[in-house]
């Protein structure tokens, strides 16, 4: 384990120190810039992931659903760290007074409240009940609310494909659309073990 987790810091370090070689132009990217409102929004957007998936794993003792939850979380726990390695490389600040997803053309989007900042994010009420329920019902909540958070991170991660101009940071936002949707089939199908549906 020890030998796997140093293995996967030195991959997230060489890709991160590759942007330097990798932007596609001699500067840096701004402050405004699709690429750090990327990285800025990403890194909110897959910690609440991160938190969500932790908290499932406490609640369950479903293998499947605890080993899907592991893995989103160590995958969005690294590309997190990524993202803000690379705002460290191009010094720029891991905030910005902007709405969230202004580089989008979207900071001007009412958000849902309650610490959901952007598309797909959970309320802070929804982060509180999935701390309450346990197994079937914590599974089928979980995995709803990963839905929901998949397709709004498939949506920024698309806007930074068509936006950005890292090439090592488009190709990760690729790489999220891909692996995203690949799980959101995958927790259709869970869900329809346990009964249940998406809800959108």
């Amino acid at each position: 384990m020890a030998v796997a987790v140093a293995g996967v810091l030195v991959a997230a370090g060489a890709i991160t120190y590759a942007v330097a070689e990798d932007s596609g132009s001699a500067d840096t990217p701004s402050a405004g810039s699709a690429d750090a409102g990327f990285a800025r929004d990403m890194a909110v957007h897959h910690q609440q992931a991160v938190e969500m998936s932790y908290i499932v794993r406490d609640h369950t003792k479903d293998v499947e659903v605890r080993r899907l939850a592991y893995d989103i979380a160590q995958t969005q726990a690294n590309q997190r760290g990524m993202l803000l390695g690379w705002l460290d490389l191009w010094e720029l600040p891991k905030v910005s007074a902007d709405p969230p997803m202004t580089w989008m053309d979207m900071g001007d989007m009412p958000s849902a409240g309650e610490g959901s900042l952007m598309p797909g994010m959970a309320t802070d009420s929804e982060m509180k009940k999935l701390g309450t329920l346990n197994g079937k019902q914590a599974e089928i909540f979980y995995l709803q609310l990963m839905t929901d958070h998949h397709q709004g991170g498939i949506h920024m991660a698309k806007g930074c494909v068509e936006r950005c101009t890292v090439g090592v940071e488009k190709r990760l936002a690729q790489g999220m659309v891909d692996a995203q949707q690949s799980e959101i089939d995958l927790m259709a199908g869970m869900l329809k073990e346990r009964g249940a549906k998406a809800r959108s």
